[in-house]
């Protein structure tokens, strides 16, 4: 989750947020061990303490390592390229949907050009060494999201 504050933001609404965030999170039934977040000042030490009441561990950036956070934002930019700037988001229950939905095809379906075209949590498929079946390929599509995501896989 990420939080922006704006210059109109008050010290009380900074210090509620992270709870209200730890509240939704539980209700949507996900676990939150980890908070990494960078030194900014607006994260005060009763910011932290709410995380830490909560046993979450808070990771710092280190300073001047502008590559540390580049794997969330390389996420995030993904997200939002492939799934947010396509998609009308009527409410906070349709946006945890949505982005579920998109988490488990970035994960289970979606070629990773790092990992050589293979998702991080699928086995990579047996290679087609019979040449005739080369010229029988059949495809199957599923729609995910009312059609925003495409999921393409061979047919049995």
């Amino acid at each position: 989750m990420r939080w922006q504050f704006g210059r109109h933001t008050s010290h009380l609404q900074k210090q509620d947020m992270p709870a209200r965030r730890l509240v939704a999170a539980a209700q949507a039934g996900t676990t939150v061990t980890h908070l990494i977040r960078d030194r900014d000042s607006k994260f005060t030490r009763a910011f932290d303490a709410v995380f830490e009441a909560e046993d979450i561990e808070i990771v710092t950036t280190d300073v001047r390592v502008p590559r540390m956070n580049s794997i969330m934002e390389r996420w995030v930019q993904t997200c939002r390229h492939e799934l947010l700037d396509r998609t009308l988001i009527w409410n906070q229950a349709h946006l945890l949907h949505a982005l579920g939905e998109f988490e488990a095809f970035y994960n289970q379906h979606r070629p990773h050009r790092t990992l050589h075209s293979a998702a991080p949590l699928r086995p990579d498929p047996e290679p087609i060494t019979e040449p005739d079946r080369l010229h029988r390929l059949d495809g199957h599509r599923r729609d995910r999201l009312g059609g925003v995501l495409h999921e393409y896989a061979h047919a049995a």
